[in-house]
């Protein structure tokens, strides 16, 4: 875990005690990076939105007496002038925020304006559109901020789940494919909603091999006024944290490479197939135009999908993967006939 950037603190700063406690038992296990949110984006009016400016010199007691980096969530110019003028260390951009292009265009005009060189975090925005979170980065490189870390929280999809918010793990993983030059944490915490789940998460992370964590820890998560129930306890921290490996990216292992070439071999013949299938789909297509008959017939793609999943269930596959897989197939076949 040593050359993974680990960020972890309370959701938010509650009480100078809370602050400076939860950062002495982090410190303790090795952890060299402090998070607490001063102000918090929330749903519901009347709930706790954060001390704001109040307990800045908390974040910067930590600092000073520990030793760590510390950061908070910024929203606005306001939030990151007073962070900045403050001398914390980093900040974030929430998923709120990055899902709006004048709220970061906003925050990157500040920055540029005030010259400074701080790392800034960009969360996922809370919808699953990646050119969201990647037109976010750009926004800030555009103002000349050079030290960016991406952070994936998860994305809201109205849909029931054990998860608050769904990891949808192959948009991290474009993420990372598109933008290898940027490190890319996840964020545990808000993936669960659930302090139960939150070690579960970190294995799959681990096993994704991200560039790190950002986990919101908290010296009594009971008492906490925001987000009590996805925050662990320092101790259930340490002790996740001796259990996890994360993978390395780099393997000369020969039995791996006999497995993928024969992968390569498969793709190329899964691929040989879709094209047959692509040229029959034109075929029909000449065939329905010559005979007047329309393009989309809802009752064959009713067919081709119950017998795809009946093939599914055979093979023990996913469901929801074959079903993924046959819309996108049906799709382009459809637009090869029009």
């Amino acid at each position: 875990m040593s050359d993974k950037l680990i960020v972890a603190g309370p959701c938010s700063a509650e009480t100078e005690h809370q602050v400076i406690d939860t950062a002495k038992q982090l410190s303790s296990i090795g952890i060299t990076h402090y998070r607490a949110g001063l102000w918090k984006p929330r749903t519901l009016p009347n709930t706790f939105e954060g001390l704001g400016q109040k307990a800045l010199p908390w974040l910067l007691r930590v600092k000073r007496e520990l030793g760590m980096q510390v950061g908070t969530e910024v929203a606005n110019k306001e939030h990151i002038t007073l962070a900045v003028n403050a001398g914390v260390d980093f900040v974030w951009l929430g998923a709120r925020t990055v899902t709006n292009p004048f709220a970061v265009q906003e925050i990157a005009d500040r920055l540029k304006d005030m010259t400074v060189d701080i790392v800034v975090y960009v969360k996922n925005p809370v919808i699953a559109d990646i050119a969201l979170w990647l037109g976010a980065i750009e926004r800030l490189q555009n103002a000349g901020v050079t030290r960016l870390v991406a952070v994936h929280r998860g994305f809201h999809t109205g849909t029931t789940s054990i998860y608050r918010n769904a990891p949808q793990w192959h948009v991290p993983i474009e993420f990372k494919r598109l933008r290898q030059d940027i490190p890319l944490l996840c964020d545990p915490s808000h993936i669960s909603g659930d302090s139960a789940l939150v070690e579960q998460v970190i294995v799959q992370a681990s096993k994704l091999n991200y560039d790190g964590l950002m986990v919101e820890v908290h010296n009594s998560p009971k008492d906490a006024l925001s987000d009590k129930n996805q925050q662990i306890t320092p101790e259930q921290f340490a002790k996740t944290l001796d259990k996890i490996h994360f993978g390395s990216t780099v393997d000369n292992n020969e039995i791996l490479s006999v497995f993928r070439s024969q992968i390569d071999e498969i793709d190329k013949s899964l691929f040989d197939i879709i094209a047959q299938r692509m040229e029959l789909s034109e075929k029909i297509g000449l065939y329905k135009k010559a005979n007047d008959i329309s393009v989309l017939q809802p009752a064959r793609y009713e067919e081709l999908l119950s017998n795809s999943l009946t093939y599914a269930k055979q093979h023990q596959l996913n469901a929801d993967f074959v079903k993924h897989i046959v819309e996108l197939i049906h799709q382009e076949s459809i637009n090869r006939q029009l």
